[in-house]
């Protein structure tokens, strides 16, 4: 199989497993953050993790999970870096009994659909581009609100966003991702 110049040639440390960790770690941890402060802790997960596409790394490349929050809502997320030739889309969707909304695009930046008893959404600014990186487009360019988020906390200041118990709960949402997907594995 020939292969272009890609994101894992870019370093000696992205795609192996000690330093990368996989996918969840990298690319998707943003998710598992939003999930985590929509929903709260995950106390379940039943997970499949594999590698399709990228048998020259030592990591997975997608995979699926079915969560169980301990407030008793059930979610499911979808992760893969498989798309061809570019993002097709972040999304979103979320189920209630009062409503349903999708906020999708290709970078998480676009309410995509609504319907809410008694409530609808307008006005919204318009999502800021993605972040360019000549042989890759991706990730919102907002990274510095969290850099000065992190500067805040660490000067003893209240961070706005999130803190670092935040950022352990999703290593610990991820981690459990990965030991059910591992134990899936051997079955």
């Amino acid at each position: 199989m020939k292969r272009v110049s890609n994101f894992y040639e870019q370093t000696n440390w992205r795609g192996t497993k000690n330093m990368d960790g996989g996918v969840l770690f990298t690319q998707f941890s943003h998710f598992i953050d939003l999930l985590y402060w929509m929903f709260g802790n995950v106390n379940e997960v039943k997970a499949y993790i594999a590698n399709y596409n990228h048998p020259y790394t030592q990591i997975d490349d997608h995979g699926g999970a079915i969560l169980k929050f301990d407030n008793g809502a059930i979610g499911t997320f979808h992760f893969t870096i498989n798309a061809h030739q570019k993002n097709m889309e972040g999304s979103i969707t979320i189920f209630g009994g009062k409503g349903t909304v999708k906020i999708g695009g290709q970078y998480l930046n676009e309410l995509e659909y609504q319907s809410i008893d008694n409530c609808k959404i307008t006005n919204l600014p318009r999502g800021n581009k993605a972040n360019n990186y000549g042989f890759y487009q991706g990730s919102m360019s907002n990274h510095d609100k969290i850099y000065e988020n992190l500067r805040d906390i660490l000067l003893g200041r209240k961070g706005e966003i999130a803190d670092g118990n935040d950022g352990l709960k999703t290593v610990e949402i991820i981690a459990k991702m990965y030991k059910q997907a591992n134990k899936t594995r051997r079955t």
